[in-house]
């Protein structure tokens, strides 16, 4: 027997022979006594390469999608990622690019040497939301790399085979890992949630419009019509998110009503309205002067109160995370009276993370790629988006691609 085959463990970056199933993988791991900052949660590991069921697949890994989730799962909060499985280790990880490697049996859409990308939706399949209603709404759906070990930040990874989706073509391996969690996410949060979906018209403001979420709410307001508002904090950012689509954008560091909402009453609060009075009218310059139908809101604590106010009467204010803080304020009586929709949405179903990904592939949406991290540049990558001085768009790791 070649001694390839023999071959327990692969270097990071050396690829098998198609098919062929190592016994051990090197991955990024995080383990319950290791949580904190990304530098000292992520630690480099042997582990083992692991098992598949009837309905899942193995895929070697070429590159990898950079989240905030990855963040999130390092720090252990808002919660422990330990508390979602029974694994003693957590491979982090929620989007990827790679190549089919072994399928379960059950398996017919995709066979092994498939090129595709891996959206993190996963659910147990037997309930009522799963078969009828909406997969997303079910107890069992989970997120694949975070609420799941054995995410993208290895050389193998396991997914159910719903998870899978075609790479496209014209797109390199680390473009293709980049951009299907935040594309669906804000695929969902625009379209997923009627009558409140974007239109021929609509007037979108969209927080942290140069990241991964913002670049992709921008080109699908855009899309389908509509006016995308970018809200910039780098006056840098504003020719990217110009170009792609965005109608103008206002810049957050002109303005000084962010943060925990004043006491109700009184001078604090008059001042603060009226800042928050005058980013609405620096919004109504581009829009006509209406105010937005939607708000793209996912900073959270820092942002949602001022999302709450400037949003148009009827209109719906959708937020997906709380990047800033968990803890959200806001003036009921603006939402009540004028009858406004705050509405939590979380990633996408497959439908939808289906749909999206048409649009990637039929060219229309750009993956946005800002910067690719090496193998060993994980933890450093973790730690910029930590910090917010990571690149605009949306980000890669170089796994087993070169």
């Amino acid at each position: 027997m070649n001694a390839v085959w023999r071959k327990n463990l692969f270097d990071v970056g050396e690829i098998p022979p198609l098919g062929f199933v190592p016994r051990h993988m090197y991955a990024w791991t995080i383990r319950p006594d290791r949580q904190g900052r990304p530098q000292e949660a992520l630690r480099e590991e042997i582990v083992d390469v692991p098992s598949i069921g009837d309905d899942e697949a193995l895929v070697l890994v070429m590159a990898a999608g950079l989240n905030y989730n990855g963040v999130w799962a390092c720090l252990g909060v808002p919660v422990s990622v330990f508390a979602f499985h029974a694994e003693k280790l957590h491979i982090p990880g929620s989007d990827a690019s790679g190549i089919v490697w072994a399928v379960g049996r059950h398996v017919r859409r995709f066979k092994v040497g498939d090129e595709v990308i891996i959206h993190c939706h996963q659910d147990d399949g037997d309930d009522d939301e799963c078969n009828g209603g909406d997969p997303m709404n079910s107890a069992t759906q989970r997120i694949w790399g975070y609420e799941t070990s054995y995410g993208s930040f290895a050389q193998f990874t396991k997914v159910q085979s719903r998870q899978l989706m075609p790479k496209p073509r014209h797109l390199t391996w680390e473009e293709s890992s980049c951009y299907t969690l935040t594309l669906a996410t804000a695929y969902r949060m625009l379209f997923g949630h009627p009558p409140h979906t974007v239109k021929p018209g609509s007037n979108v403001l969209i927080w942290g419009a140069a990241g991964g979420l913002g670049s992709m709410a921008i080109q699908l307001s855009t899309l389908a019509g509509a006016n995308a508002i970018a809200v910039i904090g780098d006056e840098r950012k504003r020719d990217f998110v110009a170009n792609l689509g965005a109608r103008g954008a206002v810049n957050r560091n002109d303005y000084r009503c962010w943060g925990k909402m004043p006491d109700i009453g009184g001078e604090q609060y008059a001042t603060y309205l009226s800042e928050i009075k005058r980013f609405g009218a620096a919004i109504r310059r581009l829009t006509g002067d209406r105010d937005p139908d939607i708000v793209f809101e996912h900073p959270g604590a820092e942002t949602f109160s001022v999302s709450s106010l400037v949003c148009k009467r009827g209109g719906m204010v959708v937020f997906c995370a709380s990047t800033t803080g968990f803890k959200l304020s806001f003036d009921s009586r603006f939402a009540w009276t004028r009858q406004k929709r705050l509405q939590g949405s979380h990633f996408a179903n497959c439908k939808q993370a289906s749909d999206a990904n048409l649009l990637v592939l039929q060219g229309r949406v750009r993956p946005c790629l800002g910067q690719v991290y090496q193998w060993r540049q994980l933890p450093q990558a973790h730690e910029e988006m930590l910090d917010n001085k990571h690149a605009p768009g949306n980000h890669s790791i170089r796994v087993s691609a070169h």
